[in-house]
């Protein structure tokens, strides 16, 4: 890269050692010499070998992440709203609230935040809640009326007595039943199928149109199905006979796969 810009003063330093007369000294010839040698400044250009990389192992400072609180005590929320978010558990969720994967804590009902604790549940916890009502303070009170959805009270149901109308039936009570038992015999009404003679359906609470437990049991006694009595035996000697029958129907079945495959 260098040998072409010494070519011209080399050839100025010769010409010029050629053109000095014999008389002159040597030190003047070498002085002029060493003159025309002189180079003019060279600008160098470097360029990067390879791409540069960035520093591993320095501090970083990333973007924060709005931690801490989204909705303040009483303020109102609807489903879904985040209350608090968090890294790991310093509050937690109470009523009507529920938590992430993350730790964010978020309602679960429409209504008022409330941010207390709850000394019978943990000493040192403290919670986040949502109350239908403003007034509403959190805890509630031990077996306490729970408010569920749709802003409602869990209230006991009263149900209003209904008026039975009296079946009239046919009874023949006769006291030389079996073993002292008072046998009834109810005559059959015009329209009901066999077995169900002396069914008294009626409208119980919660619009069920059926009779009692007990009575739909004594299905069978009113149809007059008679039913074996059971009678437990010994199911060790049974079980050993099961085992013997298997024993021989799969000794039956390798020698019918013999006798194909020969």
């Amino acid at each position: 890269m260098l040998l072409p810009r010494l070519q011209p003063p080399l050839r100025a330093a010769l010409a010029s050692i050629a053109r000095s007369s014999p008389s002159g000294t040597s030190t003047a010839c070498l002085n002029e010499a060493f003159a025309a040698l002189a180079l003019k400044p060279l600008v160098f250009v470097r360029h990067a070998s390879h791409a540069q990389q960035g520093a591993v192992n320095k501090a970083k400072d990333g973007p924060g992440k709005r931690l801490g609180a989204k909705k303040s005590g009483e303020q109102y929320v609807i489903p879904g709203n985040i209350i608090f978010r968090q890294r790991g558990t310093h509050w937690f969720p109470g009523e009507n609230c529920a938590m992430g994967r993350d730790h964010t804590i978020y309602a679960t009902e429409s209504g008022y935040v409330k941010y207390y604790k709850d000394p019978e549940k943990h000493g040192k916890r403290q919670y986040i809640g949502v109350v239908f009502k403003r007034d509403q303070v959190l805890p509630l009170p031990r077996n306490s009326h729970r408010r569920r959805r749709l802003n409602m009270v869990a209230v006991k149901m009263e149900v209003p007595p209904t008026a039975t109308e009296p079946v009239v039936t046919d009874l023949l009570l006769e006291g030389s039943g079996v073993g002292g038992r008072k046998e009834v015999k109810v005559r059959k009404k015009k329209g009901e199928r066999k077995g169900e003679e002396g069914r008294n359906l009626k409208l119980r609470p919660g619009y069920m149109y059926r009779e009692a437990n007990w009575e739909i049991g004594r299905a069978a006694e009113r149809a007059g199905v008679n039913v074996k009595a059971f009678k437990p035996r010994d199911r060790w000697t049974a079980w050993k006979k099961r085992e013997v029958r298997f024993a021989k129907n799969a000794e039956k079945r390798s020698l019918g796969r013999k006798i194909g495959g020969k």
